[in-house]
């Protein structure tokens, strides 16, 4: 998410970072480069101009000048203004009324609309919250039927609709169905267009006047670049928008969208849709997305992210095991893959990690999420004393694993010798050899050997396949 943008802006601060002194000259080359990569970005040229305008007044004052680390101030600086562009700090749904709180869910066809329904349910679930959701969409095929799909998959409570139907008449019968079985929270999707036109606001405006929702999301894809930006101003212009849903935003390496929509049309980004599963959303914070795109990092995001979606109780029996000598197999290695694909993948992992964005691009491409993949039905393919004792995996049983796979003989060699690998770190890791590795992190040491030493990745990359126990 995000890279060229974070490399061009890492590169132009990495010039004058570790700097004593700056002159002004200095100054205007890396406003100069910061605004060709913000153009670059694809974000909105009043955005540019005054977000280079901000840092210029800033970075030439003499707290920067007179600094005994002035690099590290005008970081500091562009940071700020990264974060102030993008809305200063998180704002969460506002759902403080009578129950059923209303989300009316607006935007362009193909923008991931109906999708955003489901992880938002999904994600309001998690908060005990009891929701129900309607499809207004009486247009688009299957559209209907494609939110009933996704309400079933996050146990959501669907009601039922028809294409015969008149979008108002769904909406009143739903809200008066939410109300009768008191859920705390109605989301209605409604219909896409392919461009904006008079026949499409009039009836998503009947449907606010209708429902009174207390949040009007309008759901863009962020892959459109600062045309998102235009396209939730028109619509803010027909509906009073609370706020916007970004999509798409693992695939947008651009930025544009993130860096224009707060400041063209107002009104704050409230999610960002990272991934096309239902538990791939996540709440916008401006300047955890701030540091992600300066290189440093969103250490707050990844915690979140595991103590969600990590398995707590089998990642605490598999520490137990490995702190009392217990075998490290390969059934607790495909375990150690499987959370990691449950958490996005080894991608979504590094991107959170502090200084990824200066690793070569030839050693990140060592561990992919095709590598996890292709290991877990590897070890799919073995015999459960194989994943036992790895050792009597002789070369006949390596053809059959392979076949059963899917994959090369070699490939199956690779895994069992990084295997192997994995065993003797795992063996270092019991009883006070623990202890002592975690003095050896405080003091400076780094991570154990296949581990992250100071400063970033091991020799050679990460451990193929994937890498770390969690």
């Amino acid at each position: 998410m995000f890279s060229n943008l974070s490399k061009r802006l890492g590169d132009s601060l990495d010039r004058v970072r570790g700097r004593g002194r700056l002159t002004e000259q200095n100054i205007k080359d890396t406003l100069r480069e910061i605004r060709m990569a913000l153009l670059e970005a694809d974000v909105a040229l009043p955005v540019v101009r005054e977000f280079i305008d901000s840092i210029g007044e800033k970075a030439t004052g003499e707290s920067v000048l007179k600094s005994l680390t002035p690099g590290q101030v005008l970081v500091k600086i562009v940071n700020d203004e990264l974060v102030r562009v993008m809305g200063e700090a998180n704002e969460s749904l506002d759902l403080a009324a009578q129950p059923p709180a209303v989300i009316l869910m607006a935007g362009l066809q193909g923008s991931g609309k109906t999708t955003s329904v489901a992880k938002l349910s999904r994600f309001l679930k998690g908060q005990k919250k009891k929701v129900m959701v309607v499809s207004c969409d009486v247009y688009r095929p299957a559209a209907i039927e494609q939110l009933q799909t996704l309400a079933k998959e996050v146990d959501a409570e669907f009601f039922p609709s028809t294409a015969e139907q008149k979008p108002a008449s769904i909406a009143k019968s739903a809200l008066k169905a939410a109300k009768k079985g008191y859920f705390d929270v109605l989301i209605v999707d409604t219909a896409g267009r392919l461009h904006i036109d008079s026949g499409m606001m009039g009836e998503i405006q009947q449907l606010h006047k209708v429902l009174n929702p207390v949040e009007t999301l309008f759901v863009v894809d962020s892959m459109t670049g600062q045309d998102a930006a235009n396209t939730a101003k028109a619509f803010d212009e027909a509906l009073p928008l609370t706020g916007v849903i970004l999509t798409k935003a693992d695939g947008d390496s651009r930025g544009g969208a993130a860096l224009s929509i707060r400041h063209i049309t107002g009104k704050p980004i409230k999610f960002l849709g990272i991934g096309e599963k239902v538990d791939a959303l996540e709440p916008f914070h401006p300047d955890r997305l701030a540091s992600r795109i300066l290189g440093m990092g969103d250490v707050l995001s990844l915690v979140e992210e595991v103590s969600r979606k990590v398995d707590h109780n089998k990642a605490q029996k598999l520490a137990t095991k490995v702190a009392r000598g217990k075998g490290f197999t390969l059934a607790d290695y495909r375990e150690q893959m499987q959370q990691m694909a449950k958490m996005g993948g080894i991608s979504s992992l590094l991107e959170k990690m502090p200084g990824m964005n200066k690793v070569p691009d030839a050693v990140k491409n060592q561990v992919n999420d095709k590598e996890i993949a292709r290991t877990i039905a590897i070890v799919n393919s073995m015999t459960p004393q194989e994943r036992e004792f790895p050792a009597v995996i002789k070369a006949s049983r390596r053809k059959r694993i392979a076949a059963g796979s899917g994959v090369m003989v070699q490939d199956v060699n690779k895994l069992l010798k990084q295997f192997a690998q994995m065993q003797r770190m795992m063996k270092k890791m019991k009883g006070k050899g623990m202890m002592n590795m975690m003095r050896g992190m405080k003091g400076g040491g780094g991570f154990p050997p296949g581990g992250m030493p100071p400063g970033g990745m091991p020799p050679g990359g990460f451990p193929p396949g994937g890498g770390f126990p969690m």
